[in-house]
């Protein structure tokens, strides 16, 4: 293992052994297949069978229901080890610890837990559907439709920006029962991929984390039964905040580990890059950037690192939450682009690994809630003070 664990919260015994896991896992099954997955913009199906293989789409799932029964902190150490080399796993993992199984954990029926749970640790991916054309950061501007037709939701309309949308058998859709009562109307709904009346639609051509499917999800009468009804009717706002809250430290995580494997392959190329016959890591113009690259990944995974600890001890991590997204996405942007800067004309190919890594990290600022808001969750908790 590197150095840069030394200066850390301390991990556990378990936990260091997860890590160095997850990091053999990550160089020798998905580091192979990175520049090709990207170039593609597909993800490789076999390496998804591999995650479910190794446990790591049910890390937080109790064992009864098939899952490693591990810890939050322990789901984001493995968000981050995979995001040191391919950020569009990274995700994949993430969405499907932090958002998807969180949500059926917390806001499960029984019945809804011991149908999905098992499938979600062993084969079938999990999507979260809750944005949509107009409802970005405003996210309870809601259009999706569900009307009640007796024993069953009829719901109409789209969503947009779906992380998993071509890979995922199951979907965590926000639509919204009354519209009269706004955001009081918002309801969960478990959506199977099969349900007459879903498509998955477009998949999105994106800047980074390519391989990731981004996709627009279609609802032409789709009928859902009331069984599958996440948590309460009307209560869907509760269910997505709050679910949003600790996927942000997933996103937090997945930033640091992009900006640690941009870090590590700067720190490598400098010390055997020549130039007026010395290396440039002895120039002190470089030594300085490469100091102010570690600060700020340090600072940025302590941050993430403090929050995913407060959600595990049951204590409030709210503002933690916003502040780490917020804090890592910006330095992680920050570190990639300096470690293009310290490649030189290097770092703009392909031939070399930072201009993936700084594409990668320019999707933190934006996603499971911008910059802004965070900021503004920030403000509004310290005013409350």
């Amino acid at each position: 293992m590197s150095n840069h664990i030394s200066a850390l919260t301390t991990l556990s015994d378990e936990e260091q052994a997860f890590r160095e896991a997850i990091r053999t896992f990550a160089e020798g099954e998905i580091k192979p297949r990175v520049n090709k997955m990207d170039e593609e913009a597909q993800m490789d199906p076999e390496l998804v069978k591999q995650l479910f293989e190794m446990g790591l789409m049910g890390v937080e799932s109790p064992e009864k229901y098939g899952g490693a029964g591990g810890s939050f902190f322990m789901a984001c150490l493995a968000v981050e080890e995979i995001g040191r080399v391919d950020g569009s796993v990274s995700v994949l993992v993430d969405v499907q610890n932090t958002l998807t199984t969180n949500a059926f954990i917390k806001w499960g029926s029984d019945a809804i837990k011991e149908k999905y749970l098992p499938k979600l640790a062993r084969e079938w991916v999990g999507a979260y559907a809750l944005s949509e054309s107009g409802s970005g950061s405003d996210a309870f501007a809601l259009k999706l439709r569900a009307e009640d037709k007796g024993d069953k939701y009829v719901l109409n309309g789209h969503k947009l920006w779906i992380t998993n949308g071509k890979e995922a058998s199951v979907f965590i859709v926000f639509a919204n029962v009354d519209p009269t009562k706004g955001y009081k109307g918002i309801t969960a709904f478990v959506v199977e991929k099969t349900f007459k009346g879903f498509t998955v639609g477009k998949k999105e051509d994106k800047l980074g984390i390519r391989a990731s499917s981004t996709c627009e999800l279609i609802f032409e009468n789709c009928e859902v039964p009331k069984s599958n009804i996440l948590g309460e009717v009307g209560k869907g706002y509760k269910v997505a905040i709050e679910t949003l809250n600790e996927g942000r430290i997933g996103i937090g995580a997945q930033m640091i580990g992009i900006a640690q494997g941009a870090y590590e392959a700067t720190l490598k190329y400098i010390k055997g890059r020549e130039q007026f016959g010395k290396s440039i890591s002895e120039y002190q113009g470089v030594q300085f950037q490469l100091s102010e690259m570690r600060v700020q990944l340090e600072a940025a995974r302590l941050l993430v690192y403090n929050a995913a600890r407060l959600k595990d001890s049951g204590k409030d991590f709210v503002k933690e939450a916003a502040i780490a997204k917020y804090y890592s996405s910006k330095a992680a942007e920050k570190i990639c682009s300096m470690a293009i800067d310290l490649f030189g004309g290097n770092g703009f190919t392909k031939e070399y690994p930072v201009e993936k890594f700084f594409r990668d990290a320019k999707i933190g600022q934006i996603y499971e809630g911008t910059s802004n808001m965070q900021l503004q969750t920030i403000a509004k908790m310290e005013l409350q003070n």
